[in-house]
């Protein structure tokens, strides 16, 4: 019975080893990140026929017309340059058929450190999202609320940077 006491001790102050660094390392990380709320959505558009590429500054919640597309974005975040990039933005892609009628070929979220995980599947027409414009505020995300920056402060904020790799 000694034996086995004596067993439980040495186990008891190994898992304090294991389970304190983890502790200690969960703690020093930040509980929520910041995203920065903009007001424009940059995407870039290529028509495969011409070959012609095209950067698309749009406005949340206006419609931009490429080729017989129409692309309108409902919010584009982004993170503060001091954290890792992370642009994406929510947006709805329309086509204008021949007769006129508008046909909803893309609905969702759209990443731009992953063009590929959701993009516009079109036979003519490619459209992907490569940043946001124009900042109006700062949120918390995580699991609580998250507070607003002072919309004065937010206006002179430049727009995030983000790092090319070469």
């Amino acid at each position: 019975m000694r034996r086995e006491h004596h067993q439980q001790r040495l186990t008891r102050p190994a898992a304090t080893l294991i389970i304190a660094p983890i502790v200690a390392l969960a703690a020093a990380m930040p509980a929520a990140a910041e995203r920065i709320e903009n007001r424009v959505a940059v995407f870039a558009a290529l028509d495969k026929v011409t070959a012609r590429i095209k950067s698309l500054p749009v406005p949340l919640n206006e419609t931009v017309r490429f080729g017989n597309l129409k692309i309108t974005p409902r919010v584009c975040y982004s993170r503060p340059p001091t954290e890792p990039p992370k642009t994406t933005t929510f947006v709805e892609v329309d086509e204008v058929k021949l007769d006129g009628q508008e046909q909803r070929i893309f609905t969702g979220w759209m990443f731009a450190e992953s063009p590929g995980l959701n993009a516009v599947e079109h036979p003519v027409f490619d459209v992907w999202l490569t940043g946001c414009q124009d900042p109006m505020s700062t949120t918390a995300q995580g699991g609580g609320e998250g507070g607003t920056a002072d919309s004065g402060a937010s206006d002179r904020l430049d727009p995030p940077r983000r790092r090319v790799r070469r």
